[in-house]
């Protein structure tokens, strides 16, 4: 049978509740039409599929007829055939490169790096006390930057100061196109096109420089950066491995940065909320690591903050929106899905299906306590896709959790940070959900 549908009347207002509140459109469309609907969305109809055993199929069991979709259709304008954007044999060669740089045991070996990474950003904040607010997103991006240019690239990013506006515009413009359905041409000269366009040509003049840079040194590298410069170099028109590389290298830094400091801005502003979470997490840190830097061994300890930031993720996940597009005429939990069709799995809202998480707008850790079995048991796997799932599934999961996990305990730590009166935090999602504006807040020792 077809899924349930929203009434073709409604499609110009849908249209524009998609580019004024997306995730309040998402969310009503769960509750009013259930686990899968038809959405009437200007000129579009959207299938979505809001239960786990849905993005399952989608995702995973059936991964193949399903193509990235409406969103990152429009952000492959900045991004090109990157990991994000490309499908196939492209891809799949694409995630040969890179993978080796994600294992295990790589990891651990860059623990050290986060770590430093990590103390630096509470010495940034500590020398802020008493100065007035802190834009924390800000401060969240410089982290995550400095951390991917030393554990990926063997660079140091910060001298690239323009990355973290560079991204904010492209994002910008391509939540733009999806949510006008990319109804305004893109050759009409908007502010907001402008900026894009800028910030386009200062991305690609950063990752030239990278390379550039990367090609005068004479010692051998193991690398991401250097990985991807073999295989551009591997392919037969230097054209062609010239703009890969490039498109490589800009998802990388985009997928790389945004997501971790997403989570570790919205993990902040919900600790705040929560003085007793706050407490638990400084116990924590002190028991764990007394006045010591982390290591990768102690991740296995850091119980309570693994915890925390596994519920930030379910309440804002780093990803808010997952587009497919099905290449062949498919069925999913028995609803027909035409050949062609812009299917929608959203985190944001399966990680609130009531029937799976009790009180989904609470904000409690305690759900993945793992003594707390009794509940994750009967919880489906897909219920929870906070970094997406099938062959997909994000690749440097491991190396964002182990980062956000040291930066909490960190801060948690040896820093209180307590919110500025009257500031408004707003859930803007472009390929993942932001802050707009950054998170202003005040800093005081612990305590």
């Amino acid at each position: 049978m077809d899924p349930p549908s929203s009434p073709r009347a409604t499609a110009i207002g849908m249209l524009m509740r998609m580019g004024r509140d997306r995730l309040g459109m998402m969310t009503d469309a769960a509750n009013r039409y259930g686990d899968a609907s038809r959405l009437a969305v200007g000129p579009k109809t959207l299938y979505f599929f809001n239960h786990p055993e849905h993005a399952k199929h989608v995702l995973a069991d059936n991964a193949g007829n399903y193509h990235k979709g409406i969103g990152l259709v429009h952000a492959r304008r900045a991004l090109g055939d990157g990991l994000l954007t490309s499908e196939g044999d492209l891809w799949r060669k694409q995630r040969k490169v890179v993978q080796p740089a994600f294992q295990s045991r790589r990891i651990a070996l860059q623990a050290g790096v986060v770590a430093q990474e990590a103390a630096g950003l509470v010495k940034r904040l500590r020398g802020q006390i008493g100065a007035g607010p802190v834009n924390v997103l800000d401060e969240m991006t410089t982290l995550t930057l400095g951390v991917l240019g030393r554990t990926l690239l063997d660079t140091d990013l910060g001298r690239h100061t323009s990355i973290g506006d560079s991204f904010a515009a492209v994002q910008d413009q391509a939540m733009f196109e999806l949510a006008s359905l990319s109804a305004v041409p893109t050759w009409i000269p908007l502010p907001r096109q402008l900026r894009f366009r800028r910030a386009r040509r200062d991305l690609g003049r950063i990752v030239d420089q990278l390379v550039a840079g990367r090609r005068s040194q004479t010692s051998d590298r193991d690398d991401v950066l250097s990985r991807l410069i073999v295989s551009a170099d591997a392919e037969p028109d230097p054209a062609v491995g010239r703009q890969r590389l490039r498109d490589e290298l800009v998802t990388l830094l985009l997928a790389g940065h945004e997501t971790t400091a997403s989570t570790l801005s919205w993990a902040l502003y919900l600790i705040d909320q929560h003085p007793h979470v706050r407490q638990r997490l400084h116990d924590e840190a002190v028991e764990v690591l007394g006045d010591r830097l982390p290591v990768f061994e102690d991740l296995h300890q850091l119980r309570y903050t693994s915890m925390v930031l596994e519920e930030v993720m379910r309440l804002y996940p780093p990803v808010w929106i997952l587009p497919r597009k099905a290449q062949a005429a498919d069925e999913v939990g028995g609803y027909r899905v035409p050949a062609g069709a812009d299917v929608l799995v959203c985190p944001y809202t399966l990680h609130r299906h009531p029937a799976f998480w009790p009180e989904p707008e609470r904000f409690d850790p305690s759900r993945f306590d793992p003594d707390r079995s009794a509940g994750a048991a009967e919880r489906p796997r897909y219920a929870y896709i906070p970094f997406g799932a099938g062959p997909r599934f994000c690749v440097g999961n491991h190396l964002g959790m182990m980062e956000a996990a040291f930066v909490i305990a960190l801060v948690m730590r040896d820093l209180r940070m307590d919110k500025v009166p009257g500031y408004r935090v707003v859930a803007e999602p472009m390929l993942s959900l932001r802050i707009r504006g950054g998170l202003p807040m005040t800093v005081s020792p612990a305590g």
